[in-house]
C-alpha cells in the first residue's frame, strides 16, 4: 500500500489544509497518511522547520520521495500515485 507521510505542526494551518486535500484524494486510490509533528522531535525539527508542511510518498520495496512542502501539489501526488 501506497504511505504518505506528512511532516507537520499543530498549529498550522498550512499543515491543516494539505492534510484535507490529501485526503480528498484517496477516492481515486486507497493510500494512508502518517502526521509526524516535527515539533516533538528535534532533528525533524532541524530538518523541516521552516518547509513544513512537507509531504513525502512511498510505495512498497522503493525509497521514500519528497513530493512537496507548504501546499499540496496535486499534480505531483497524483504522478506520484500513478507511477
Amino acid at each position: 500500500m501506497i504511505q504518505f507521510t506528512l511532516y507537520s505542526r499543530s498549529y498550522c494551518h498550512l499543515c491543516d489544509d494539505m492534510l484535507v486535500h490529501l485526503q480528498a484524494l484517496k477516492a481515486e486510490q486507497p493510500f494512508s497518511i502518517e502526521v509526524i509533528d516535527v515539533d516533538t522531535n528535534p532533528t525533524l525539527l532541524a530538518q523541516f522547520d521552516e518547509l513544513v508542511p512537507v509531504l513525502f510518498g512511498k510505495k512498497p520495496d522503493r525509497e521514500p520521495k519528497q513530493l512537496c512542502h507548504y501546499f499540496l501539489d496535486v499534480a505531483q501526488v497524483e504522478a506520484f500515485l500513478h507511477d
